[in-house]
């Protein structure tokens, strides 16, 4: 079957669109995200254990949980909680800020993990408070360690975005199939997604590598 380009490039714009809202998801999903993991990283490394408690059950609970099933529940499920619904876009945003805050969380814990415990006795001992000392001290010198486990996660969050389409999101899939479906070339469109994702996600883990060996050095 022959594959027809000049109709994928005449749909460029509205397939642009599509992706500009997987773009802003992904964007959004990676900042808080990494801001609520950060978050429970401290809480369960505190010490303090009703937070360390809690924050290992959240991260235990949403990795054991598929992310399409979390999203159900925040699109169906929220809205009667809240009274009111929420829409397929922040749905999406909250399950994904969930979810991979869970992961962001072990990723962070890990590369504190790796700061030997005298730096941040240090810390305390100088009059900076334990929140304080993570901020100014322990998380700048664990970022350059996690940075590339960070952006593998980032990788993967930036393919799940395309799960929003079950809820009505008009991402770059969603985009993609209402063109196909409606010109009949399903084929086209399914195939140039694909290959947008792949050249996306192996130029990023191109550069992934490339951070670890300069690490590594």
């Amino acid at each position: 079957m022959r594959i027809d380009i000049p109709f994928i490039v005449d749909h460029l714009p509205l397939l642009w669109q599509g992706m500009k809202v997987t773009l802003l998801l992904t964007l959004l999903g990676i900042v808080l995200g990494i801001a609520l993991g950060a978050l429970l990283a401290i809480a369960r490394l505190s010490g303090i254990r009703p937070l360390t408690v809690a924050a290992a059950a959240y991260v235990d609970l949403f990795r054991l949980l598929p992310l399409l099933l979390i999203i159900f529940w925040v699109y169906f499920l929220l809205p009667l909680w809240l009274g009111r619904p929420i829409g397929g876009f922040y749905s999406a945003l909250v399950s994904f800020v969930l979810y991979e805050a869970a992961y962001f969380s072990e990723i962070i814990r890990s590369g504190i993990l790796g700061i030997r415990r005298g730096q941040i006795n240090a810390g305390l001992a100088s009059g900076l408070s334990y929140a304080g000392t993570m901020r100014h001290i322990v998380l700048p010198q664990a970022l350059r360690n996690m940075l590339p486990v960070l952006l593998v996660q980032c990788i993967n969050l930036f393919k799940s975005t395309s799960l929003v389409y079950v809820v009505g999101v008009n991402d770059f899939l969603m985009a993609a199939d209402v063109i196909g479906t409606k010109d009949n070339r399903l084929i086209e469109m399914y195939g140039f997604v694909a290959l947008v994702y792949f050249t996306a996600c192996f130029l990023a883990s191109l550069a992934v590598n490339r951070l670890q060996r300069r690490y590594a050095l």
